[in-house]
């Protein structure tokens, strides 16, 4: 089954990723209770946000817990989620690392910014910079805003990787055209803030007391970050307020981060989606993503896929890799818009040139359907492949199918195992079932979905 559509909240600390279908409550929980991991993992999102049901993070979290054991990564992000922030669990940052690390492991490039957080904080696990730097730079690969954020602070730091401006300007680069704040911030500082951070913090509060909205901006993201002054996210909503009452778009989606995640404010999806409106109309991606996503959900608006639909266009056509998959995922499931596989393919061929795995092993299933595309194994296995070397476990499984039965590739049994078992040590059932099944003359299941 194809990945569902997921929300993402982040400003500068661990990235949420809820995954849901558009279904009913009592239609997912006959599912979940069969044991379908996608419909437990739904049926977790709905128990955590209080769609269709009264909102329960226990439950949550059991449902969460039990697709995650079956290897769904949205599960175990979510799972990770809830342990790192004591939701419907005791808080440990060390299941939440161990979670993450399984999805990471799987290609999910949420799981691997999240991961790379923690083991950069040492939160549950051996700190490292070079192993942050590591999980940085899947998720950056990947297009994940944020981890190419930090990817290019810690080149410019020499902090995991070598000291390296132009890689620095790279990545940051990158991120800035995908319209982060964060990352104009940073590059704004490489460079131009010696001695440090304290002296950039004075320059920035002498100009935001004097009523400059770039200024109240970046004032705000080093308070949430502890850059040059003591880290205080009520500091940091009330300089993004200022600046975001002058209009200031990227100054409008961090004031909506912090309503939608209650840092230093009155937590108000209410309030996240009206600031995310603001700076969405003025053509920043990053709010229109989280403002289609909100669409999804009903959280904060009412629900209505048809304008989650247009807000993903408008992110997906500025660039935005996550955008451009959601978009896809929409017209191949015809949710909010009717089915369309030809535009699909379009939208998940825009996101896997940028490294998105998931749209890339989506791809690979459009190719081996014939669906929206013409009908081609060979370039089925070329996507399949290129998103299991990202550890995605469902094309693992499919890679391995493809050997077996010599589509697109040489026949090779050898092959075949080998991706079996990567799926397989994932928790991947389909693979570990084929695994036992090479044993007879019977053929597998068709590629996963």
């Amino acid at each position: 089954m194809l990945y569902s559509i997921r929300c993402c909240l982040s400003l500068l600390a661990l990235c949420l990723a809820f995954a849901v279908h558009a279904q009913d409550f009592e239609g997912t929980k006959r599912a979940a209770e069969k044991g379908d991991a996608q419909a437990q993992s739904n049926l977790g999102v709905m128990y955590a946000t209080g769609d269709g049901v009264a909102q329960d993070d226990a439950q949550a979290a059991q449902w969460f817990r039990k697709a995650a054991e079956q290897g769904d990564a949205y599960a175990q992000v979510n799972l990770g989620l809830m342990f790192a922030n004591g939701r419907g669990v005791v808080k440990s940052d060390a299941e939440a690392a161990r979670w993450f690390r399984k999805a990471a492991e799987q290609g999910d490039a949420q799981a691997q910014y999240n991961l790379g957080v923690m083991v950069e904080q040492g939160r549950g696990v051996a700190k490292s910079d070079a192993e942050a730097a590591q999980w940085y730079r899947k998720a950056a690969l990947q297009g994940d805003r944020s981890a190419q954020v930090e990817l290019g602070v810690m080149a410019a730091q020499g902090r995991g990787v070598p000291q390296s401006d132009a890689e620095a300007a790279r990545w940051l680069g990158l991120a800035v055209q995908g319209n982060s704040a964060q990352a104009l911030f940073s590059l704004e500082l490489i460079g131009a803030t010696a001695p440090g951070d304290a002296q950039a913090a004075q320059r920035w509060s002498k100009a935001a007391q004097q009523g400059d909205a770039r200024a109240q901006n970046n004032l705000g993201l080093m308070y949430a970050t502890g850059r040059g002054v003591a880290q205080d996210d009520a500091q940091a909503a009330q300089w993004f307020d200022k600046a975001a009452q002058q209009g200031l778009a990227q100054a409008q989606f961090n004031l909506g981060v912090m309503h939608a995640t209650g840092q230093g404010v009155t937590r108000s999806d209410a309030q996240a989606g009206q600031w995310y409106r603001k700076a969405a109309e003025q053509g920043y991606a990053q709010a229109q993503y989280r403002l289609a996503d909100m669409y999804i959900h009903g959280r904060g608006v009412d629900k209505n896929l048809a304008e989650a639909a247009r807000w993903y266009r408008k992110a997906a056509e500025q660039g935005d890799a996550m955008a451009q998959f959601d978009l896809g995922l929409m017209l191949d499931l015809g949710e909010g818009m009717a089915t369309d596989h030809a535009q699909a393919a379009q939208w998940y061929r825009k996101a896997a040139a940028q490294g998105h795995v998931k749209a890339q092993a989506n791809l690979g299933v459009l190719y081996t359907e014939g669906q929206g595309v013409p009908q081609s194994d060979a370039e089925a296995a070329q996507w399949f492949r290129k998103a299991a070397e990202q550890g995605h476990a469902i094309a693992q499984k499919n890679l391995g199918l493809m050997y077996q039965k010599g589509l697109g590739v040489p026949q090779s049994d050898a092959e075949a195992v080998r991706w079996y078992r990567k799926a397989a040590d994932q928790g991947h059932k389909g693979a570990a079932a084929a695994l036992r099944a090479m044993e007879t003359p019977a053929i597998g299941p068709g590629p996963a979905r």
